[in-house]
């Protein structure tokens, strides 16, 4: 190792103890998963001119090219290349039942979606990618500077975690952009089909991923349990847990298939993920199917 290469392999190690260790883990991760997708194509990064199309509602004044307008009596929006083609927003449920793990050897379901969504936002900015963190009023960017941002508006949204809701609110984006929403999604399917159409309906593409514990698929507990309610919904004391075992396990099944099938009814994509596999596998998946979005 040369003198200059041990200085900067000796900096990054004194930046690295300065980061938090959610930061840390996240890096690793994209470092990981950017080695199975190296020389595999993407699209160029740039602010460049995308299209003229016809002002529409939703759009902002801002967007209106008023020298393309006074060429004909129809209004004209001017649409750069990012904005169109390689803007992604991120969103993770920050709710209370995000919380929840089944065993201390675990993560919980809010420690492995913060995980998910900041190591893809490392390995998108790593290919030029602009991202943005949904609901954060925040423009689409590019850069580590983006890495730090998104970190801290997560913290500062789980400090106010009793106030976010399970799923997104309405927000009107850009036409074409893209969007990835990591949470259990054990909502009503009714309030699911509501949230991922209003964005769906813009033009926007999507994909779900699904994070749960284990335990939440298999049921493994026997005698009596009591089940605290993560969101205020009240205790249920269950005498004999493996007596319902087998129809709560065909109603979680149900309601799974009920999101996938939402989600390609809207032409989203959708995966799930356990917190007992390692993160990589779902990034990498996640990553390619992100790369096909924008190839497409």
């Amino acid at each position: 190792m040369t003198p200059k290469s041990r200085d900067s392999h000796h900096s990054a190690e004194a930046l690295a103890t300065h980061l938090p260790p959610l930061m840390v883990a996240a890096e690793r991760v994209a470092a990981t998963v950017s080695q199975g997708v190296h020389g595999r194509r993407r699209v160029g990064q740039g602010e460049t001119f995308w299209q003229f199309r016809r002002y529409g509602y939703g759009d902002s004044s801002q967007l209106i090219d008023w020298r393309q307008s006074a060429k004909s009596e129809r209004v004209y929006v001017r649409e750069t290349e990012w904005e169109a083609a390689q803007s992604v927003w991120l969103w993770r449920d920050g709710s209370p039942s995000m919380s929840y793990r089944s065993s201390e050897a675990l993560t919980d379901k809010s420690g492995r979606a913060d995980l998910l969504l900041l190591a893809l936002v490392s390995l998108l900015i790593r290919g030029g990618e602009h991202v943005a963190l949904l609901g954060a009023g925040m423009t689409p960017s590019t850069g580590r500077g983006t890495l730090l941002k998104v970190w801290s508006m997560i913290e500062a949204q789980g400090a106010n975690a009793p106030l976010n809701g399970s799923l997104p609110k309405s927000e009107t984006l850009p036409r074409y952009g893209r969007m990835v929403l990591i949470g259990d999604f054990l909502s009503p399917l009714d309030n699911l089909r509501q949230a991922i159409g209003g964005f769906a309906n813009q033009g926007i593409r999507g994909h779900l991923v699904q994070v749960l514990d284990p335990a939440e698929e298999t049921l493994p507990f026997t005698g009596r349990v009591r089940f605290n309610g993560l969101e205020g919904e009240g205790d249920v004391l269950v005498g004999r847990v493996e007596a319902m075992r087998g129809e709560y396990i065909d109603r979680l099944e149900a309601h799974n298939r009920g999101v996938e099938a939402l989600a390609q009814s809207f032409g989203w994509s959708y995966a799930i993920h356990h917190t007992d596999h390692s993160p990589e596998a779902s990034l990498l998946a996640l990553y390619l199917v992100l790369s096909e979005a924008a190839g497409q």
